[in-house]
């Protein structure tokens, strides 16, 4: 391969990777056609997106950029993924591919979160977090339990000094 089509390819990667920041490397080179075609789509669907990539060209299209850790000691065929909500919804998608029968030869092999590289293991640790979604709840329940039990112990009172209110007034009609 040239060197002018090499920085084409690499000026792609580098185009494509702006502004990401986590992703995961995983392998599936032994993955047969019609099951990598259905896994594609499968990852699509969920705003994924997958790359073969040259291990060299990674390297050098990520370099200065948060994706780089990811590249760094890998060798062999990889490809990247990276999508998604957020690494929790990636890791959790990645991981769950990885444990279908369906798609035995798919497995993770390390990525990048914040900066700092992942092991396999690592990946799999990240997909129990709970994701964006599930921390937002929580942390709106967090936020409203105590406003909505001051408001109930506020209106409680005087829900009851209306109601007697009320009563006192209708007998005096009668």
């Amino acid at each position: 391969m040239s060197k002018q089509v090499k920085q084409l390819m690499i000026d792609d990667l580098k185009r494509r990777w702006d502004g990401v920041e986590e992703a995961i490397t995983v392998e599936m080179a032994r993955v047969e056609a019609n099951d990598c075609v259905a896994l594609r789509k499968r990852l699509r669907e969920k705003s994924i997106h997958v790359m073969v990539v040259k291990n060299s060209l990674a390297r050098r299209a990520s370099e200065g950029t948060s994706l780089a850790p990811a590249f760094e000691g890998t060798d062999g065929a990889m490809a990247v993924v990276w999508g998604g909500e957020d690494i929790v919804d990636l890791a959790k998608e990645v991981t769950a591919l990885a444990d279908d029968k369906e798609y035995e030869e798919f497995k993770a092999s390390g990525g990048v979160l914040d900066g700092a590289k992942l092991s396999a293991d690592e990946v799999k640790a990240v997909s129990k977090w709970p994701t964006r979604t599930e921390m937002l709840s929580t942390l709106m329940g967090q936020v409203m339990g105590p406003a909505m039990t001051l408001s109930a112990q506020l209106l409680g009172p005087a829900k009851q000094l209306a109601s007697q209110v009320k009563q006192k007034s209708e007998g005096d009609e009668e």
